[in-house]
């Protein structure tokens, strides 16, 4: 035969289980939302505020060089009158470069490239005709210009600054240059090194050809490198961000502003790492807020999944019980509070009604003669086992019916059926509603009769016979029946053997001529003698 294999997983610890399995899920979840959240808020903060920052710098270099324009514009409005006087020239370089701090040098140069002034002097560059990039694009172009930076003929890394001169006629004289020292202390390194940052942040100016114009490592001041920011880029945004990947692996979150005047870009960098570092330490305090309260929630769970799992476990521990005594109300007890609980613990108790009734009916069948509807021997035995543990004493009729074979052989055992059905109708009659009356077998019946003494007995006993006698049938017309009747006390004697004085005293009935009534009566303790009634 199949068995199934039994469960091992109780509902409460599946409901235990799932809560926490939810509750570590969710908030696994919410640490991973919470990192990734935070992640992008801080590469995206970084990236803007380096934007920020770059287009700020970028609009203070281009204040910078429109300042240093109309302080060589206003230098060129002066000495339009003339470059022949050296000391009006001398004069006014030395007051372009001491008053404003602008430039590190300015010169005088005119038309064929020739130095007339400069400041400072040590420099020994007047009577030299300068032959540089930006000199000679000065001359040729004859407008304001910001040089590309170059080698100066002092061998310095310079950015010329330049204005034209002009005579009152119109007639071009030569041009006014102020040059910035890239390598050196200027005021540019200052504007530009006066937010230099010490968590791995660096800032880099780079002309048109990529050239290194400014970095905090000065190493890298004059050198060409590769584009940080693509051309493309550059061309369609004025300023922007983007995350720029590096040779060792590590990413930088860049910023970026160009300065529209000189060509410029400066580009304000961060790495990656340095930007996330706090993200494990807020990661961190996330979780240590967060596990009291999942603690909690797991007790909660836990607490809530006993409840909830409670009256089903009652319940599966009774579904095994079902034909026990007193488990309807043991089942009763059980507090359903919720839906399926209450269905169940209902339909358990609808079941277990159908089962007690089935086993009654199934009881009753195994303990009722099938045709008569009086109990058998089986349903006798019960009855004298609940006397027998109270003690209670009662008389015996052992009953029989005369010639009762002669009714088969005659007219058939469906008559016989019939006479027997109608002598077991008239003892439920006769009997008292504490009697008990029993089919023995065949046409032989036996009546219990508790407490009853000797005199009641024997008048029942007459009273059932004279009914008998009296009742018409059909067919057979009229019957009679013999009974024999004896006591039965605690202190007495063995149950069993009331019951053989009883076959006793039927048998001396039918013997000394049936219809009609004998009863054992105890002599002494060794002997029984009959007592006859005849009918």
């Amino acid at each position: 035969m199949l068995r199934l294999a039994r469960p091992k997983t109780d509902l409460r610890t599946l409901i235990t289980l799932l809560a926490v399995a939810s509750i570590v899920i969710t908030l696994a979840n919410s640490l991973y939302a919470t990192w990734r959240v935070q992640r992008e808020v801080l590469i995206n903060n970084t990236l803007e505020f380096n934007r920020v920052y770059a287009t700020k710098l970028a609009s203070t270099t281009e204040l910078f060089f429109q300042l240093a324009q109309s302080q060589l514009a206003f230098s060129a409005n002066i000495l339009s009158d003339g470059m022949d006087d050296d000391a009006v020239l001398q004069s006014e370089v030395e007051r372009l470069r001491t008053q404003t701090n602008s430039f590190n040098s300015v010169v005088v140069v005119d038309a064929k490239g020739w130095v007339k002034a400069v400041s400072p002097e040590s420099l020994m560059l007047k009577g030299v005709r300068l032959t540089s990039n930006s000199a000679s694009q000065a001359l040729a172009e004859r407008k304001p210009l910001i040089g590309k930076p170059g080698i100066s003929a002092a061998n310095n890394l310079i950015v010329s600054v330049s204005w034209p001169i002009w005579s009152k006629t119109g007639s071009y004289l030569g041009y006014i240059g102020g040059s910035i020292y890239l390598k050196k202390t200027s005021i540019l390194n200052e504007l530009l090194g006066e937010q230099f940052y010490r968590d791995g942040s660096s800032l880099y100016v780079v002309d048109s050809d990529n050239r290194v114009l400014y970095h905090q490592n000065g190493k890298l001041v004059g050198q060409q490198i590769a584009p940080l920011i693509g051309d493309e880029v550059r061309q369609k945004n004025s300023n922007g961000y983007q995350q720029i990947p590096k040779a060792s692996g590590e990413s930088m979150l860049a910023g970026y502003a160009t300065v529209p005047t000189a060509g410029w870009m400066i580009v304000a960098m961060k790495p990656t790492q340095t930007t996330l570092e706090p993200l494990n330490s807020l990661l961190l305090k996330v979780l240590q807020h967060s596990v009291p309260f999942a603690l909690l929630t797991l007790m909660c769970a836990w607490i809530l999944a006993r409840l909830i799992a409670l009256p089903l476990w009652q319940l599966a521990r009774k579904a095994s019980q079902m034909d026990a005594p007193g488990v309807s109300k043991d089942i009763r007890g059980i507090r359903s509070w919720y839906y399926e609980a209450a269905q169940i613990k209902r339909a358990m108790l609808a079941g277990i009604g159908l089962l007690q009734d089935k086993i009654g009916r199934l009881k009753s069948e195994v303990q009722t003669d099938p045709m008569t509807e009086l109990l058998n021997r089986r349903g006798l035995n019960a009855v004298l086992e609940y006397f027998l543990a109270t003690r209670q004493p009662f008389a015996v009729l052992a009953l029989d019916i005369d010639h009762f074979k002669q009714v088969n052989d005659s007219w058939g055992h469906d008559v016989g059926d019939s006479v027997i059905k109608s002598v077991a109708q008239e003892l439920r009659k006769s009997s008292r509603q504490t009697d008990v009356v029993c089919r023995n077998g065949g046409e032989e019946f036996l009546m219990i009769l508790p407490g009853a003494d000797r005199e009641m007995a024997m008048a029942i006993a007459e009273r059932v016979r004279k009914k008998i006698e009296q009742q018409e049938l059909p067919v057979v017309s009229h019957i009679s029946i013999s009974i024999g009747v004896a006591f039965w006390s605690a202190d007495d004697m063995p149950m069993d053997r009331v019951f053989k004085l009883a076959d006793d005293a039927l048998y001396q009935a039918k013997n000394a001529g049936r219809n009609r009534v004998v009863s054992c009566l105890p002599d002494d303790d060794e002997s029984l003698q009959p007592h006859r009634h005849l009918g």
